[in-house]
């Protein structure tokens, strides 16, 4: 059973984001006649060899830390070495930081080249891989090279997911928690109402989870495709959990990170009257059930000196998405003076 789900592009035809039973058929998603080369690393490549193997590769490394423009020229060498040239089919195979610097050496190579995705975890499927945001980290800061371009097709296949770890697994889930708090109540309540380990298991109710957060941000991003508005709202969370991540030493996982900055992000909501302190409870209360962390134990100050630099600040101020209730949220900018003025909100 597959379920696709279409995400409007300002030109050509709509990205597909497609769900169920896809990797065996994936020469059906790609240009016929046309050059493809696969960009992936050596855990993916190892695990999918046989699929692999079938087209030219280039590897990169493992980890946060090789998520740089070092990467990318490197890159851009081998599509050169490769005669890769505008009808090179670019296609990205891993987890977020393979999709990440897949769609931005595609979007940049020659000025653009096709390209698509086969997301091999929980969190590239609902959250990195959708929606054309691509980019680089540039020294530690997450993300601030980068480019606004979506691929052709997202493949998500649910059996790639039967191998990743229990970590892995939970950070995809605080992505697929956070698409609830910002516009899908039922969704959140998935996760109030189900263990851990049934989302695990029990491949129907994944199922659900992973569509209805793709359903959420395939609406935001057909209406913001350039993240000029509504499209911050995607942002729940990750303004504070870009600062863990620079704080933390990769201590955590970007899905971890998000947890901790999502329940600090209710913490301030019910502070400032938007939320009650139970929906906060409520918020902090799923993270954990799923194993989540919920504070990072970095010193508060650090992170207000990280915040600060975070890609999405504009002169002395950031934006922060606030919590409105559960499935609702709004965009409220503070200044670098108010929000040194705020109560810690490290729980």
């Amino acid at each position: 059973m597959k379920q696709e789900i279409e995400v409007k592009r300002r030109e050509n035809s709509p990205s597909r984001v497609v769900v169920g039973d896809v990797i065996h058929s994936l020469d059906n998603y790609l240009p016929e006649g046309k050059q493809v080369i696969v960009i992936t690393d050596s855990n993916v490549h190892r695990r999918y060899k046989e699929i692999i193997n079938r087209y030219d590769y280039c590897l990169i490394g493992l980890g946060e830390t090789i998520k740089t423009m070092q990467t990318v020229e490197k890159l851009y060498g081998e599509l050169l070495a490769r005669d890769a040239d505008r009808t090179t089919f670019i296609l990205g195979i891993g987890g977020g930081i393979v999709t990440d610097i897949t769609g931005y050496v595609a979007s940049t190579y020659m000025r653009g080249l096709r390209f698509g995705f086969v997301a091999t975890t929980l969190l590239a499927q609902v959250d990195a891989s959708v929606g054309g945001k691509n980019g680089v980290n540039f020294e530690g800061y997450k993300n601030m090279v980068g480019t606004f371009n979506q691929p052709d097709f997202v493949l998500c296949d649910l059996s790639m997911l039967r191998t990743l770890p229990d970590r892995e697994f939970r950070a995809g889930m605080a992505e697929i928690i956070k698409a609830g708090l910002i516009a899908d109540r039922e969704l959140f309540e998935l996760f109030e109402n189900h263990p851990f380990e049934m989302f695990r298991n029990d491949s129907q109710l994944l199922t659900e989870a992973i569509t209805r957060a793709i359903r959420v941000k395939a609406d935001i991003v057909e209406r913001d495709e350039r993240e000029s508005g509504e499209r911050r709202k995607l942002n729940l969370g990750h303004t504070f959990a870009h600062a863990i991540e620079k704080c933390g030493n990769q201590r955590f996982l970007h899905g971890e990170a998000v947890a901790i900055g999502t329940a600090m992000i209710a913490h301030l909501s019910a502070h400032l009257g938007n939320i009650s302190e139970q929906d906060a409870e409520r918020v902090r209360r799923v993270f954990e059930q799923m194993g989540l962390p919920i504070r990072s134990e970095i010193d508060y100050k650090h992170l207000l000196r990280a915040l600060k630099h975070d890609k999405k600040k504009q002169s002395d101020s950031v934006n922060f998405v606030l919590m409105e209730g559960i499935g609702s949220c709004s965009i409220r900018r503070f200044s670098f003076s108010e929000i040194d003025s705020l109560p810690n909100l490290s729980l």
